[in-house]
């Protein structure tokens, strides 16, 4: 038989302690739902919090590796479009060096074609060293290379830089023509100044490409990086839904049953009416 006590109440404090395991568990349950994270410190989960930290970090250091992919890419279409240009200097220089070795021509003729030609040469010069991006050219001559950001430990996507000036394509600020057969000689520096000009823009080309591929994989990367995260620290708020609802009731029920086990001391009362 129990024993019938003013000082002691078993069964209250049995309910109190169920009373206050719910209590605790429905704090845990509102705390996930505010933050949407089943695991939001240290104390939830250590392991998996150290893990979500670490993978976090990843995630944001990549943001650093994109910034720098990006800065590539422009620093290359800088360089493409310049090379679109000076090729499109050379064979305008073609048209006026062939049209100069015409030898029905008169002198004013002539003349006209050789200042052209001389001032489309300049301009070849004037842009190669204004192909710059942020103070950078991967044309001019004056770099040898650059590297980019390729992943969080600091390795780096190397791009190797082309020469577009005149030097570069086999040219020179002398490159002119005084007659009519020296016209004709010219155009085969021309010819050869193309051929250059494109291939070195076809390797840009394929370095802009390593880029953007490159980009797209980090970007990919970091994606996964943050959905794996969120898998390991993201709250189901579907279910917890579920779960605060049974608590709360099951917290009413507790404070009910707390109420009935603290008046079971007063039927003591009863024995000494």
């Amino acid at each position: 038989m129990p024993l019938n006590s003013i000082n002691t109440n078993s069964g209250a404090l049995i309910a109190l302690q169920n009373l206050n395991s719910t209590n605790t568990e429905l704090g845990m349950v509102q705390q996930r739902i505010n933050t949407g994270k089943k695991v939001g410190n240290a104390k939830d989960n250590g392991a998996i919090w150290a893990m979500s930290k670490n993978q976090s970090a990843n995630s944001q250091a990549l943001n650093s590796v994109k910034d720098s992919l990006q800065r590539g890419q422009s620093t290359i279409d800088v360089a493409l479009a310049a090379g679109d240009t000076i090729t499109d200097l050379l064979g305008k220089m073609k048209e006026k060096a062939l049209a100069a070795s015409d030898t029905s021509l008169n002198t004013a003729s002539f003349n006209a074609l050789k200042a052209d030609f001389t001032s489309l040469r300049d301009q070849i010069t004037k842009a190669a060293d204004n192909a710059k991006f942020n103070g950078v050219s991967l044309a001019d001559g004056k770099t040898t290379k650059m590297t980019f950001l390729a992943n969080t430990d600091g390795s780096g996507f190397t791009v190797n830089a082309k020469t577009l000036g005149l030097a570069g394509i086999g040219l020179s600020a002398g490159s002119t023509f005084t007659t009519a057969t020296l016209a004709k000689a010219v155009l085969t520096q021309i010819d050869n100044a193309i051929g250059t000009a494109t291939n070195k823009l076809a390797s840009l080309g394929t370095s802009s490409t390593g880029l953007d591929t490159h980009l797209t994989f980090v970007g990919k990367l970091q994606d996964s990086l943050d959905a794996g995260v969120g898998n390991l620290v993201d709250a189901d708020l579907a279910k917890e839904s579920a779960k605060l609802q049974s608590l709360q009731t099951k917290q009413q029920l507790g404070v009910q049953a707390l109420s009935i086990a603290n008046q079971s001391s007063s039927s003591i009362l009863s024995l000494f009416r």
